[in-house]
């Protein structure tokens, strides 16, 4: 199957089938007009990927996707063909085996080199450019706003999709100029409705998601979600109870992760620091629990 770490998967190896590429934590392989995507363990934080995996986390990033993807198909269809290893063809079905849960038949797609972001909530590098200047990706925002404040109204803030690297915030004139005045409108107002219906679920739920991030390809004109969708890995999740501006809340995402590496002073340069035990597990302890808040049910 491939390269494990303990009873997670690091990296996978499927003979006879071609590893188009891997990413920060998929595995992409070219069925031809088709692709099997593989969510591993892997974690990546600060634009590196972490030595140490966390158990179980490919499984919830497959599985909360599946949810989203069948949860949202009325608002715009997704590059999902199939989730469930019984509906995979018999012979992509053999050599998968084993990977249960993580494995994802898609529609190929061509790519939008937009990292199409939606923000509820000043967090993360929003809240920074918010100090810095009042605004984010250019738009302004009223004064007085704190860490963790709710917005007036959800903004689309899109930044760049940066294969290595960090992605840069850009404004939506550059998002026009780059794919067209029709379609950079089309993307904002999909990306805005996908996060207003699972902010609504989500919160009748007790979460608040702060903010997350959609990518969309084209399937000859038509526009399809692909990718992921409202993870714990591109989203921010805040128990409602627990949420007060000024504050940095408690997530249930790998803002755990990202908070250990500034406890630890990393220049987040190479060598990448390994996870100790408590965090590799505090960790996939979170990402399992907004499995289940989300979605009802325990990770199969």
């Amino acid at each position: 199957m491939g390269r494990t770490i303990g009873n997670a998967v690091f990296e996978t190896q499927l003979p006879g089938l071609k590893l188009a590429r891997r990413g920060k934590v998929r595995d992409i392989y070219d069925l031809g007009d088709q692709l099997l995507i593989v969510a591993t363990d892997r974690i990546s934080a600060f634009d590196h990927v972490l030595p140490t995996p966390i158990p179980d986390k490919g499984r919830v990033l497959n599985q909360i996707s599946a949810y989203w993807f069948e949860r949202t198909r009325e608002l715009v269809p997704n590059h999902a063909v199939a989730v469930e290893e019984a509906d995979f063809p018999e012979p992509l079905r053999e050599r998968v085996r084993g990977l249960a849960g993580r494995a994802t038949l898609a529609r190929k797609l061509r790519m939008i080199p937009v990292e199409c972001v939606v923000r509820g909530y000043l967090a993360g590098s929003g809240w920074t450019e918010y100090r810095e200047r009042g605004s984010v990706c250019g738009i302004p925002l009223p004064a007085g706003l704190e860490q963790a404040s709710r917005l007036p109204e959800p903004i689309f803030a899109p930044a760049t999709k940066a294969e290595s690297g960090h992605d840069e915030n850009i404004p939506f004139e550059q998002v026009e100029r780059r794919l067209g005045a029709d379609r950079a409108r089309r993307l904002r107002e999909l990306a805005l409705q996908l996060y207003r219906f699972a902010a609504e679920e989500a919160a009748a739920k007790g979460i608040i998601i702060a903010d997350t991030k959609f990518e969309f390809g084209l399937d000859g004109h038509e526009l399809v979600l692909a990718d992921e969708a409202l993870t714990p890995d591109s989203s921010r999740f805040w128990p409602a109870s627990e949420w007060r501006p000024g504050t940095n809340p408690p997530a249930y995402d790998k803002q755990y992760v990202r908070d250990y590496l500034e406890s630890i002073a990393w220049n987040k340069e190479p060598p990448v620091p390994e996870l100790p035990l408590e965090v590799v597990e505090g960790t996939r302890r979170r990402y399992l629990e907004i499995f289940r808040i989300l979605t009802g049910r325990q990770l199969r």
